[in-house]
């Protein structure tokens, strides 16, 4: 007996699954220093706007304070303007590039709030478009991306450094 869902194969997440290839240590201390595959859209003083390897929807963010901490309240006031300011330019880029409709934005905090890396403090920012959840998500428990992450990383760093 089947349960009755089509399957879309994505053989590529397995890597995630199963937690190979992954450079040694926090991804989020990482992701700053690598040059190939990197998937950073801009370098602030003290936080980058970084993809979201695994999107919930097209063009979804990260927010993430260089320095290694948890909790937003171990941020100090110079990175929490500079996270404000990163979001802020974070939406402008993603409704010029792709027209989002609206956002998602927010922080996990803590494994028990849903945080993936609880350890280093990230901020979502998903955008979100009337309709974006229609029946493939709801009923085919599938999400489509119309674009590879290297496209849209690429079309939002150009737009980054016009705003």
């Amino acid at each position: 007996m089947t349960d009755g869902l089509e399957r879309l194969w994505a053989p590529h997440r397995m890597t995630y699954i199963a937690g190979k290839d992954q450079p040694p240590g926090c991804p989020f201390c990482v992701a700053p220093g690598m040059e190939e595959g990197s998937l950073v859209v801009a370098r602030g003083k003290l936080v980058y706007a970084v993809l979201n390897l695994y999107p919930y929807n097209p063009g979804h963010l990260l927010l993430c304070p260089y320095r290694h901490v948890a909790d937003y309240t171990e941020i100090d006031a110079e990175e929490t303007a500079e996270l404000a300011a990163f979001t802020q330019t974070a939406m402008r880029v993603v409704r010029a590039v792709s027209g989002a409709h609206g956002f998602n934005i927010g922080m996990n905090q803590g494994a028990v709030a849903g945080a993936g890396i609880a350890a280093h403090l990230h901020q979502h920012v998903v955008p979100r478009w009337g309709g974006d959840g229609n029946f493939m998500p709801v009923i085919g428990h599938t999400k489509v991306l119309p674009q590879l992450l290297s496209e849209t990383r690429d079309l939002f760093a150009s737009a980054w450094l016009d705003l």
